[in-house]
């Protein structure tokens, strides 16, 4: 379904709440998964809430996403929202409930055949500097072999975008002494860093990537281009995204860093679906979003792309068979290799899935 010309007003990435999304989606009628032989991998979603919660997305919601119909072999667990972080004991450690207890709703496949969370990305205060190497140490012991990176968001927005990010990132957090100690630590531990900023921030993540060589960065959700109407994002469009790729192409000089295709349902890009009447189809997000795809492959290569479902945050746009559909159609153009790169590859690669290659490879 068409969102509607006139957009109301941004109010964050959770449009609507958990209950009202899943009336809308009852809306639309159900799609059927295109290529349903084509391995993928997840590289990105998140596990959040109980059914008693405004917001949440559990194991058994993520089940039913997954019975659509793609073989979705694997995923990677991102944090968010703070689940399951301990209550007590000192505040730096609290973030390691998050991978105790994501540990314990995966520790089995899904029915469907699906290792959720075979890969884990946690969140660690990197502004502790160098006493972050506790943390990191306690997220290994718990991450029995599955942990592969840390996320500290950092996304800053100083107008109306930025209201709604939850904790209210600093300005040029990236650039903060301790914030720069913390990091080094990570290359200790073999671990990757998931950089989650809007797009006026990368030229700082341009220079912070090439100060740690040594340790992959992934640019989670292309990289953040803002398109709502808000602050002039949209009446400046042309200019916004000239930076953007513009800066995407100095990024992709670095080789340490990689890029998800994906996050691109959320409201803050701008595509304007959430106001719509149901959710859109397949056909409808790929012609909106290939123009972002084509651009993120053009820069880094499908070798250093990889597709990311970000649910359930990009439910306020789509359902996730619709989701995957619009990838595979987007990406028809693309040789067998190079599509096996973007759903599984690069993923298994960057996060260090080989088991998950293995079977992907023999599908």
């Amino acid at each position: 379904m068409q969102a509607r010309e006139t957009t109301p007003s941004y109010r964050g990435t959770l449009h609507r709440n958990t209950r009202e999304l899943l009336e809308w989606h009852a809306r639309a009628p159900r799609e059927t998964a295109l290529e349903p032989d084509l391995p993928i991998v997840d590289a990105h979603h998140h596990l959040y809430g109980g059914a008693g919660d405004a917001h949440h997305y559990r194991f058994e919601d993520l089940e039913q996403d997954l019975g659509g119909g793609h073989k979705v072999l694997a995923t990677v667990y991102v944090e968010a929202y703070e689940p399951g972080w301990r209550t007590d004991g000192p505040p730096a450690l609290r973030p390691v409930g998050e991978v105790e207890r994501i540990i314990k709703l995966t520790r089995t496949p899904t029915h469907h055949g699906c290792q959720v969370a075979a890969g884990i990305v946690a969140h660690a205060d990197l502004t502790l500097g160098a006493a972050v190497a506790e943390v990191l140490a306690a997220h290994e012991a718990a991450g029995e072999g599955r942990l592969r990176g840390i996320r500290h968001v950092t996304p800053y927005e100083g107008g109306a975008v930025g209201r709604y990010v939850k904790g209210s990132p600093r300005e040029h957090l990236l650039m903060v002494p301790a914030f720069r100690e913390g990091m080094a630590q990570l290359a200790r531990f073999g671990l990757s860093f998931d950089a989650w900023v809007y797009h006026p921030q990368l030229h700082g993540l341009c220079d912070f990537a090439a100060a740690f060589p040594d340790t992959p960065i992934v640019i989670n959700h292309v990289g953040g281009l803002i398109g709502v109407e808000e602050d002039g994002y949209r009446a400046d469009r042309a200019a916004h995204l000239a930076q953007w790729r513009g800066h995407l192409r100095r990024l992709a000089q670095l080789p340490n860093v990689s890029i998800k295709i994906g996050g691109l349902g959320m409201p803050v890009f701008g595509f304007g679906f959430e106001h719509a009447d149901g959710p859109a189809a397949s056909d409808v997000l790929a012609r909106a979003w290939a123009p972002l795809i084509d651009t993120c492959i053009e820069a880094f290569g499908t070798q250093r792309c990889m597709f990311e479902a970000n649910f359930p945050v990009d439910k306020q746009s789509c359902g996730y068979t619709a989701l995957w559909n619009a990838f595979k159609v987007a990406s028809r153009a693309l040789s067998a290799d190079e599509r096996g790169d973007l759903f599984w590859r690069t993923a298994c690669r960057v996060y260090r899935l080989p088991d998950v290659a293995e079977r992907a490879a023999g599908a």
